[in-house]
């Protein structure tokens, strides 16, 4: 049974895994690059940004999440709380990765549905969330959860789509 939750020392065996699992390729969200070695410290981090009092210049408040199941993390959502000009422009409301091992299997779906929610009760709306132009799987995934094309942008030589979710949209597929 799949559950979102907040992140929590109980799975720390499993997000090691993951982060070896994701070996040297770029992770999402950008949480996943903290440094896990004291993984309290990490936990306390990660807290900090969601209660807004560690929120380092020229970033926002956001929540982590994990979809678990069972014992193993199968992904990692984030959710910023509020966008500043520079997220608006390139970054969006909410960044995601599900884990090598479990990809293909539509969990990317279910991991945005989920984390949509969270935004619905943070009364976020529209939601923004950007991907790139060449990543099929991530635009799929979005228009599947009613994303609607909003823009393309070229960001540093990267072609980026940015879509809009209404939570109205939300509130009718839970």
């Amino acid at each position: 049974m799949l559950k979102l939750i907040r992140p929590t020392r109980a799975y720390a065996q499993s997000y090691h895994a993951y982060i070896a699992e994701l070996g040297d390729e770029e992770r999402y969200p950008f949480p996943l690059d903290f440094d896990a070695t004291d993984f309290d410290a990490m936990l306390a981090r990660i807290a900090g940004f969601a209660d807004g009092t560690a929120v380092p210049e020229g970033w926002v408040p956001s929540s982590t999440f994990w979809l678990i199941e069972g014992d193993e993390i199968i992904g990692c959502s984030n959710l910023r709380h509020v966008l500043n000009d520079a997220i608006a422009h390139c970054g969006g409301h909410i960044g995601l990765g599900i884990r090598p091992s479990y990809r293909g299997k539509g969990l990317g779906i279910e991991l945005l549905q989920r984390t949509l929610q969270q935004a619905q009760q943070r009364g976020i709306d529209p939601v923004h969330i950007h991907c790139h132009s060449d990543n099929a799987a991530s635009n799929a995934m979005i228009r599947a959860c009613g994303g609607h094309f909003d823009s393309a942008i070229q960001v540093d030589g990267e072609h980026i789509h940015r879509y809009l979710i209404n939570a109205i949209h939300q509130s009718t597929h839970d």
